[in-house]
């Protein structure tokens, strides 16, 4: 079929409608695009694919080793975790990563080819204050404002949740960018909904963080006003029978669940916000971490939120093993009519170790893609970790969870002493974060990139990079890599 060649407003709106945005001819579906995709980087992919993902490639983008072309002086920093895609009108990208241990977030620029070519820091730890983990990238043509950049603080209770602008210049790298509407929270991920799933208003779903005697919890943030992050209402999950365990959920069967409102969030510290779990007969999960919502293009789909618990170990607050210890995978089904009305369901529980998630060590991260979820793993510190952090495929059509790669430390490479520096890694001990599907980005069908912390890849080159007080001391490396081939 052939199109007449049409330049949209926005590139992203074409991409994002499917169809090219200023070419002469196109497939229905088909995004030209100049990218090639292959290793950037000087570093080698530390990833080893696993069975059944033979006709998957993976691409070194770039490494805390690499030198930028048009920014020679910039260090990629440690632990990348949470990412932001943005295709700009000259055709390059606009690339935002958060450094979770260096409190920062680097700004990079790839060009037509999407080879990173500059970097700079756009946040830095004096700005952040906190340490940030995942993301959420914003835009206009999906939940209706932006593009902005919500990074979560996730240092304690008190942290809050940064709204940055990408293009934003760099000489308020140390300035804070905190959203006092949306809360103190040690949390994970704030993820607006498409615009789609509740027109007219803003919902963000909020992962906490926490293992203390309150537990992490699932907080609603919900706002009339499109875009308006600062005048809505805040809440908590709770099951409406008032359970408050974790784990006397199980598999296979629905529970339904309110959002009940925090009156006056705005004026409480974290401590007192969490101080209103019981209160409020909120439930009590054992590390909330990422959240995601199932893509599509469908309101039904916008409308199912997908949860990491990545659980925690069975002593102190948790002595009474109410909460998970090897992680679970939920999804909460929100009612149309009301956002705060829904049903939560267990998808995947790593503590039965005879199921389907009996090798799970503690999923963090989550991807959602129409038909799948990609989960990825941290170390779970117990020491009996048995394998190294997988990056798991879970099809949400026939439950089926495989890992798509395993983290390679180089424990047994010749460069194995640059990777693991003192010492061999322990087995699980490195980290996969971050992973953003950017196929309608780039115009490439089935391509996401991800983040790998190497937590042992530690040097002076490395030390401070971001540019802030706070962290002037922190010297690991880290590294993305793209994943192309990998069903959506």
């Amino acid at each position: 079929m052939q199109l007449k060649k049409v330049c949209l407003p926005s590139v992203m709106a074409g991409i994002l409608l499917g169809i090219a945005a200023c070419g002469d001819r196109a497939e229905p579906g088909v995004v030209q695009s100049d990218v090639v995709l292959k290793n950037q980087s000087v570093t080698p992919v530390l990833a080893k694919l696993m069975p059944g993902f033979e006709n998957v490639d993976l691409f070194s983008l770039i490494s805390s080793d690499d030198t930028l072309k048009q920014s020679p002086s910039y260090v990629f920093g440690g632990s990348a975790d949470g990412e932001g895609l943005l295709k700009n009108t000259d055709g390059t990208y606009t690339m935002l990563v958060n450094h979770e241990d260096n409190f920062s977030v680097s700004r990079l620029i790839l060009d037509k080819t999407f080879k990173p070519v500059k970097g700079e820091y756009l946040l830095n730890s004096d700005g952040s204050q906190w340490r940030l983990c995942s993301a959420t990238m914003v835009t206009p043509e999906v939940q209706g404002f932006g593009p902005t950049f919500l990074t979560s603080g996730e240092s304690g209770e008190e942290s809050r949740i940064h709204a940055l602008n990408p293009y934003a210049d760099v000489s308020t790298a140390s300035t804070s960018k905190e959203v006092a509407g949306l809360g103190r929270w040690s949390s994970e991920n704030a993820v607006p909904l498409p615009q789609l799933a509740f027109p007219g208003k803003t919902v963000i779903i909020i992962g906490e963080d926490n293992s203390d005697v309150t537990g992490g919890q699932v907080a609603m943030y919900v706002s009339n006003t499109v875009g308006d992050l600062e005048n809505g209402t805040l809440y908590m999950l709770k099951r409406t029978d008032g359970n408050q365990k974790e784990m006397d959920m199980k598999v296979g069967t629905k529970y339904p669940v309110e959002f009940v409102k925090i009156e006056n969030h705005k004026t409480l510290t974290g401590n007192q916000i969490n101080g209103r779990v019981n209160e409020l007969q909120a439930l009590k999960f054992g590390r909330v971490e990422d959240v995601d919502f199932r893509k599509g293009n469908k309101a039904t789909n916008a409308r199912e939120v997908f949860f990491t618990v990545t659980g925690q170990g069975i002593g102190g607050p948790n002595a009474d093993y109410s909460r998970s210890m090897y992680g679970r995978i939920y999804r909460i089904t929100l009612d149309a009519a009301d956002p705060t009305k829904g049903a939560l369901e267990v998808m995947l529980d790593g503590d039965d170790r005879n199921g389907v998630a009996k090798t799970f060590q503690d999923p963090d991260n989550i991807t959602v893609t129409e038909n799948y979820a990609y989960i990825q793993e941290d170390p779970n510190g117990y020491g009996n970790e048995t394998h190294d952090a997988y990056l798991y495929q879970f099809n949400l059509n026939t439950g089926e969870l495989k890992p798509v790669f395993m983290i390679d430390h180089r424990r047994n490479e010749a460069d194995a002493a640059k990777y693991n520096v003192g010492a061999p890694s322990r087995i699980g001990g490195w980290e996969i974060s971050g992973m953003i599907d950017v196929s309608d980005v780039i115009g490439v069908p089935n391509t996401f990139t991800v983040g790998l912390q190497a937590h042992t890849w530690v040097g002076n080159r490395y030390r401070g990079v971001d540019g802030g007080s706070k962290r002037a001391g922190e010297n690991q490396a880290s590294q993305i890599i793209v994943i192309k081939g990998l069903p959506r």
